[in-house]
């Protein structure tokens, strides 16, 4: 059996030869970034600290924003570039070490993206057998095509931004289409005339509403709660004043969130779904055509991806393609290999302009796992 120093020194081999740039973020990252645009999962984890200025700061729970943050601090921020990294990482894990290895791979400003996210795929599971499991179950998504299709209803903005921010957390948006399946029981409170002020308003008009009034009060927040967050829970509500989900659109959706399959058999049910609905669904449907093509010319039998349109990772960050990679019949429940696009992450971590990012993380502890059951 082959020991897992002998495979890492293997894996970040394979990535160079790919082109990707090995990185070694610091240890000590702010806090800020992984508080505000990680899942729930990797926050409620986290190992914090405070510096002697009064900065929060923590040991860096996974290598993606790290790597991120040195990339857009470095002369190479907007321009294509990849980069590999294998170190620690810490979080808290119920039951095993809070500090393990993770490797993996960060591709930034490529703006083929079908080609770059099977590229991902396939390098994730070369890594996948360069550690010594070649048969994995792939899964798969695309919250692209979950945004489209919200964007294409006939929806309140508000509840159109909070489905698609959900869309990674399924326990947050099942609870989400409960609540517009039914219209909330009309209750009068002390904000009756807020409510009805801001009914049918965009987030743009609450925003400038409740800043209006917050400033009126003397007050810059209310209850820990920013002027942001105070005008979108007013919107949510005023939203819910005004009725139910339309039935047709309720409908769709879940219609939408029951596809899965292989990706060839997913592409036309969402066609039919777009036709029988009348909606613009092309754009998102055309590019995740074109990610299944780039997949099979790189060797990748498509047919054995397992895709669901409600495949979601947890993780707030991700924008399109999703996927995960697991041991076939091993019993470890988290994934092996999982990764994605996510490209609003680098705007929200200060980029002047939108750049695109596609990558993937390797649990490292895992495979040793998994290499010490077989020896």
């Amino acid at each position: 059996m082959t020991k897992p120093a002998a495979w890492t020194d293997t894996l970040l081999t394979s990535f160079a030869e790919a082109g990707y740039v090995h990185a070694s973020p610091a240890i000590l990252q702010p806090a800020e970034p992984f508080l505000d645009l990680s899942g729930e999962d990797i926050r409620k984890s986290l190992y914090l600290t405070t510096d002697l200025t009064g900065e929060e700061l923590c040991l860096r729970p996974d290598l993606t924003i790290p790597v991120a943050r040195d990339y857009l601090a470095s002369g190479q921020a907007g321009q294509p570039a990849g980069f590999s990294y294998l170190g620690p990482v810490f979080r808290y894990r119920h039951g095993t070490p809070s500090e393990f290895q993770q490797a993996g791979i960060e591709s930034f400003g490529r703006t083929d993206r079908a080609a770059a996210d099977a590229e991902m795929l396939a390098l994730a599971l070369n890594a996948a057998a360069a550690l010594g499991q070649p048969r994995v179950d792939i899964k798969t998504g695309d919250v692209a095509l979950f945004a489209a299709l919200i964007e294409a209803l006939d929806l309140y903005p508000v509840w159109k931004r909070r489905l698609v921010k959900d869309f990674n957390r399924q326990a947050n948006l099942a609870e989400d289409l409960d609540r517009l399946t039914l219209a909330e029981s009309p209750v009068r409170n002390e904000y009756e005339g807020v409510l009805a002020a801001l009914a049918g308003s965009d987030r743009k008009a609450a925003l400038a509403l409740v800043t209006d009034l917050m400033s009126i009060a003397g007050a810059t927040n209310l209850g820990g709660r920013s002027v942001a967050e105070i005008a979108d829970r007013f919107l949510e509500q005023s939203t819910l004043k005004g009725g139910a989900l339309p039935k047709d659109a309720l409908t769709l959706i879940k219609r939408f969130l029951a596809i899965s399959g292989t990706p060839d058999a997913a592409v036309a049910e969402l066609r039919k779904l777009a036709a029988d609905a009348k909606l613009d669904l092309t754009s998102a449907i055309d590019e995740f055509e074109q990610r299944i093509g780039f997949m099979a010319a790189r060797g990748i039998d498509t047919s054995a991806i397992k895709f669901a349109t409600a495949f979601g990772r947890g993780l707030d960050y991700y924008t399109g393609f999703e996927f995960e990679l697991h041991g076939i019949d091993n019993g470890i429940v988290p994934p092996l290999v999982a990764g994605g696009r996510y490209d609003g992450l680098l705007s929200q971590l200060g980029s002047s302009s939108p750049i695109p990012a596609v990558g993937f993380s390797i649990w490292i502890d895992a495979f040793s796992t998994r290499a010490g059951d077989a020896s």
